[in-house]
């Protein structure tokens, strides 16, 4: 016979083991996953490298903030580039870095959802001092072990839906830095042409006014000179105020502070590409590479596991099985032939827990699984209507755009000179007054400074086709709706001709 110690001993190894065969059964079903090593990043640094020929990074140390430091210093040791630009807003801007801390979070959902649920130990004890009665138990959901393998897909299909969603705020930072990189440029180009054109129209009204002196130009042209000359100042001042505040928003974009704000700009705008984009497949790419597509796909499916899930577990909400021991000790009162005596009782079993909802039994769980699935596919549906319709926009805007500038370019802008030559020397031979003059000087100036507005307004199609077709939020063409006040030169009809 063992001693009494040796049967504890053994009573508790069995509860042991079966406490562990819970949890290995759990983890047989389940399948736990750890985290990634990109930390979930794959989607989002493919379509950085495949698309945007970038790479993001994500700083979650010190090593991290002082590399990623290290490369924007040496982007900005030159002049920037659109697409240094969208580099730098990849590394610095701390908006994006929070929605990759929002996508550990999610990784940390999926992967908890993945792990078998804990046994629960139960310890009851009754009386104190040597008579005593103890009961252990413990359990584990029955209910939660089976459908632990569906839930697990569930969690997978929202964290892949989360990944393009990172995906997709790559692409919206990367674009509205490309967008904010152009109006910046054009806010600098007009500027500089402004002054070029306000220290000219200063060259004339000094010139009117020494003619006055002289008597040969009258008091009438004399003021239509120094109005032209004060209305062009006062663009200026307006055009400069727009200046700062585009260089603001480019600022914020790329997420630079204190000696990095110093960076430096190109002189203009670039040239139009030689090639067009084509748009024979753009509906077919938009539908294979837009993230919020594949993002509302995986979402989908995860409201299809959750809809068959709810359907097997509506009945029973839960059922939890386990093992069971009582123990009990008490001192038996000896008598005059039989001293004292010890009574150890040990009993072992099982335990079930059953909960069965007898006011609702399930049909409220499955009707509001079943439309939240409907809903999922409908804007699914929607979203794909809408990307076709946006991409097909997105590249009439880019071609129309890409027309008008061209014909700024070959046409408005020539023209516009040679009728100011042409009416300057007329002036010169004192064949034309200086009303003329001033009308076609006030014409080439609005012209030159829709002519940039037309570029910038063509590179910010370029970018919304991207947008369109990868993702990440597409303006709608409205290329001055994201910056407040960018058509900077359009003011310039106010200065109505005849002064």
């Amino acid at each position: 016979m063992r001693p009494p110690h040796h049967r504890q001993l053994h009573g508790t190894g069995r509860r042991l083991r079966a406490a562990a065969s819970l949890a290995g059964i759990g983890l047989t079903l389940g399948g736990c996953v750890g985290f990634s090593p990109d930390a979930g990043l794959g989607p989002a640094r493919e379509y950085a490298a495949l698309d945007l020929r970038k790479h993001v990074v994500k700083v979650a140390d010190v090593e991290g903030a002082l590399s990623a430091g290290a490369q924007t210093d040496m982007l900005l040791r030159r002049p920037l580039t659109p697409d240094s630009a969208v580099q730098v807003a990849l590394l610095k801007n701390r908006g994006l870095q929070a929605a990759f801390n929002d996508l550990g979070v999610s990784e940390a959902q999926y992967v908890q959802a993945t792990l078998p649920p804990a046994p629960r130990l139960s310890i009851t004890q009754w009386g104190l001092g040597f008579n005593t009665e103890i009961e252990r138990s413990v359990a584990a959901s029955l209910l939660d072990l089976a459908t632990l393998p569906a839930r697990a897909e569930i969690a997978r299909d929202r964290f892949r839906a989360d990944q393009y969603h990172a995906a997709e705020q790559v692409l919206r930072l990367a674009g509205e830095a490309r967008r904010q990189f152009y109006r910046t440029v054009a806010a600098n180009q007009a500027t500089a042409f402004l002054e070029q054109a306000l220290a000219g129209a200063e060259s004339s009204a000094m010139l009117a006014k020494q003619l006055g002196e002289t008597g040969a130009l009258n008091k009438l042209e004399q003021a239509r000179e120094q109005a032209f000359y004060s209305e062009l100042g006062a663009q200026l001042g307006k055009a400069r105020v727009q200046q700062r505040a585009e260089r603001e928003r480019l600022t914020r974009l790329l997420g630079l502070w204190g000696r990095e704000t110093d960076f430096r700009l190109p002189n203009g705008l670039p040239a139009l590409p030689a090639r067009l984009v084509p748009g024979g497949e753009i509906e077919t790419e938009a539908m294979r590479k837009r993230t919020d597509v594949q993002a509302a796909r995986f979402e989908l499916h995860s409201l299809a596991g959750q809809y068959g899930l709810s359907q097997v577990s509506s009945f029973v909400s839960v059922f939890d099985v386990g093992f069971a021991n009582r123990f009990s000790r008490s001192r038996m009162p000896g008598t005059a032939d039989a001293p004292p005596t010890i009574d150890k009782k040990s009993l072992n079993g099982f335990t079930g827990d059953l909960t069965i909802p007898i006011y609702d039994f399930g049909t409220s769980t499955i009707q509001g699984a079943s439309e939240a699935y409907l809903a999922s596919a409908n804007r699914l549906a929607e979203r794909a209507v809408n990307a076709r319709s946006e991409v097909r926009e997105a590249w009439q805007r880019y071609r129309g755009q890409y027309d008008i500038t061209r014909h700024y370019q070959a046409s408005v802008l020539p023209l516009r000179k040679t009728v100011q030559d042409q009416a300057l020397l007329q002036y010169s031979g004192m064949l034309i007054d200086v009303t003329t003059l001033i009308v076609d000087a006030r014409a080439r100036i609005l012209s030159s400074i829709q002519a940039i507005e037309a570029r910038r307004d063509f590179w910010i199609a370029a970018t919304d086709l991207q947008a369109a077709t990868l993702g990440g939020g597409y303006s709608g063409g409205s290329f001055g709706g994201e910056a407040p006040g960018a058509n900077t030169g359009s003011s310039l009809a106010i200065a109505t001709p005849g002064g």
